[in-house]
């Protein structure tokens, strides 16, 4: 199987891999300012260990195969393949935002390849720990805060229907008292309650930004686009001046560090 080439070409084997896996995304030049980004910096900070990519949308797998002949395994692939190799220690960083049912298909394939190593352990999605909400919180008001009264930033996340949905509520709350709000696109918090929010306090422009580690198709089309049913058009018809901002949280040396750090938890 061949695997992520820029992550295997050239490299001594060893026998300790750090995994970091990801949802993934079609968009070549999201992916090389985040995932690639993230990995970067975790190779940086484990220069011992060799890093590798993996997804965990069969889809994504799929199209950056017919798209661009770039083959990148799943988790539960990449673990078969390491055991050929005679790797012993294996460490999976997921770059997911929340636990959600991503993370736990992360879990599940890791859990049934993990008697095949000495070690394998499995990091934490960015939001985990309070001490994670508040990180996250502090970065998000630290990027987007605006100075003037009349400005808001609305953050799109992703949203799920597993019950770690409340993730992005909780984090929502915790910026209760800034001008930085979380909606989602699948669950809550749903939009039109964040602008209810927004008329209330004369809010007259509105940045918009994605809530998650890419900004690839979602951010592009449901977020950004001109077209009806995304929220830029949304708060455009509401009266608003909007101002997008393609910027996936990946991008950001913060955030970074904080999945360098769910790492640093696991490798003793």
């Amino acid at each position: 199987m061949k695997l992520a080439k820029h992550f295997l070409e050239g490299k001594v084997k060893m026998t300790k891999a750090i995994i970091v896996v990801s949802f993934g995304t079609t968009y070549p030049e999201t992916r090389k300012k985040t995932i690639q980004a993230c990995e970067e910096a975790i190779q940086k900070r484990f220069p011992d260990f060799q890093v590798y990519r993996a997804f965990t949308s069969n889809v994504v797998i799929k199209r950056i195969k017919e798209n661009g002949g770039i083959t990148v395994p799943t988790v539960n692939q990449l673990l078969e393949q390491l055991k050929k190799d005679g790797v012993k220690e294996v460490y999976i960083q997921p770059l997911h935002v929340i636990l959600g049912s991503e993370y736990e298909k992360v879990l599940h394939q890791a859990n049934q390849l993990k008697h095949e190593f000495d070690i394998l352990k499995i990091g934490k999605p960015l939001l985990f720990s309070e001490e994670d909400y508040e990180n996250v919180a502090n970065i998000l008001v630290k990027e987007y805060n605006n100075n003037d009264v009349d400005e808001a930033t609305i953050l799109m996340g992703h949203g799920s229907q597993h019950y770690a949905f409340t993730a992005y509520a909780a984090l929502d709350h915790m910026l209760m008292e800034t001008p930085v709000y979380i909606g989602c696109v699948e669950s809550y918090p749903p939009v039109e309650d964040l602008e209810k929010q927004l008329e209330a306090k004369g809010v007259k422009k509105v940045h918009l930004a994605p809530f998650m580690l890419v900004a690839g198709d979602q951010a592009t089309n449901d977020l950004c686009s001109d077209e009806e049913g995304s929220w830029k058009h949304f708060f455009t018809e509401k009266g608003y001046q909007v101002e997008t901002h393609l910027i996936g949280l990946g991008e950001y040396q913060s955030v970074q560090e904080l999945y360098v750090q769910h790492l640093e938890q696991i490798i003793k």
